[in-house]
């Protein structure tokens, strides 16, 4: 397989930016998801990987090779698109061998890719079918077979899921996840999934306004947003966002309650802040918790059921609403004030000024 090396590669259209100057590597065997909301820059950073768009500026080096100006045959790279784009009159067979005859294969040779690949991805039953009469999950195994037979240096996968339905989707998450442990193939995915992103990805390009918000693991993301951009994108709900006052070492919130930081996270904040003034404390659902001696304060807004666990919505005061996942069997009245905690190890602090976060030590 291959690194993927993008130096200050940036797109424009006349003086606007479709994607801003970035650098980012793709190690080789990497699986990489660009996750952001439509119109963010994903595609046209993966189309601009795949030499199907032009560059502005910047270079793009696969395996320490300059392909920035390459044409797309030039580059051995596989594209797998949202929408199939199999032949409707060729069967399953003849879709995934077309790339190795175009190419001029032995037809031995082609015999023996096409058997590994099917093999690989347990199609053998829809060889012989044509691809109206495939369902869209079959569509798409066909799809990345084609791509796979090939044997290229990397894949690139831009919504591959986006036409299928919820079981279909769960099912072709866990297939794509299996086939990258198989072959340990260079893979950049485009999605705005969150939850596809999380479950299959090794790290995870979040963008939004043509611009790289942050680089990091799954994990990383999720628990340390770098701005307050990522920490309402990634979750659902995203990350509760309390904006305070940082006073006397302490944080006030609305409705009056007052959170205690560490010592050590208290100093670094005001030394962030240049002293006392607004800051905003963030928490993710779950790093909250009842407890009837807590030292924040609000009422039932609303509850949710969600299965495995409850969601509180809990009103601090007319225009702070937070939400705390619960156990399934939590139940409030709505209007009922309950008292929380919150777990130290998983708050977090942003500036309101920047809407950076201010990181006093580091995370995970």
């Amino acid at each position: 397989m291959a690194t993927i090396q993008l130096e200050q590669v940036e797109k424009k259209f006349g003086e606007l930016y479709a994607v801003k100057p970035m650098d980012l590597t793709i190690a080789d065997g990497e699986f990489v998801s660009l996750l952001g909301p439509s119109g963010c820059g994903k595609t046209t950073t993966l189309r601009m990987i795949s030499g199907l768009e032009t560059v502005s500026g910047g270079m793009i080096s696969l395996d320490g090779r300059n392909v920035t100006w390459r044409h797309p045959s030039d580059r051995n790279i596989a594209f797998v698109f949202q929408f199939y784009a199999l032949y409707p009159h060729m069967n399953a067979r003849q879709n995934i061998a077309f790339p190795l005859q175009a190419e001029g294969m032995d037809k031995a040779d082609i015999e023996k890719r096409v058997e590994e690949v099917v093999k690989l991805l347990r199609i053998e039953n829809l060889l012989n079918i044509r691809p109206s009469k495939l369902s869209g999950g079959d569509k798409q195994r066909i799809a990345l077979a084609r791509a796979l037979v090939r044997r290229p240096a990397a894949f690139l996968m831009d919504e591959p899921l986006g036409a299928l339905d919820a079981e279909f989707r769960e099912t072709m998450r866990a297939e794509i996840k299996r086939l990258h442990l198989s072959i340990h193939a260079t893979t950049v995915y485009v999605t705005h999934d969150q939850i596809e992103a999380m479950a299959m990805s090794d790290r995870i390009v979040v963008m939004s306004a043509a611009e790289v918000q942050q680089v990091g693991t799954p994990a990383e993301v999720y628990y340390d947003p770098a701005n307050l951009f990522v920490a309402r994108f990634i979750g659902s709900p995203g990350m509760n966002l309390i904006a305070g006052k940082f006073s006397g070492g302490n944080v006030h919130l609305p409705g009056g309650g007052v959170y205690e930081p560490p010592s050590g996270t208290s100093t670094k904040l005001g030394d962030e802040l240049g002293g006392d003034g607004e800051i905003i404390l963030g928490f993710r659902p779950e790093a909250a918790e009842i407890n009837p001696n807590g030292a924040l304060t609000g009422n039932v807004y609303a509850t949710d059921m969600h299965g495995a666990y409850t969601m509180l919505h809990i009103n601090l005061n007319e225009n702070e609403i937070v939400h705390i996942r619960g156990d399934r069997s939590v139940s409030f009245p709505i209007g009922t004030q309950v008292r929380f905690d919150l777990n130290r190890d998983m708050v977090r602090f942003f500036d309101p000024k920047t809407e950076n976060a201010i990181r006093p030590e580091a995370r995970l």
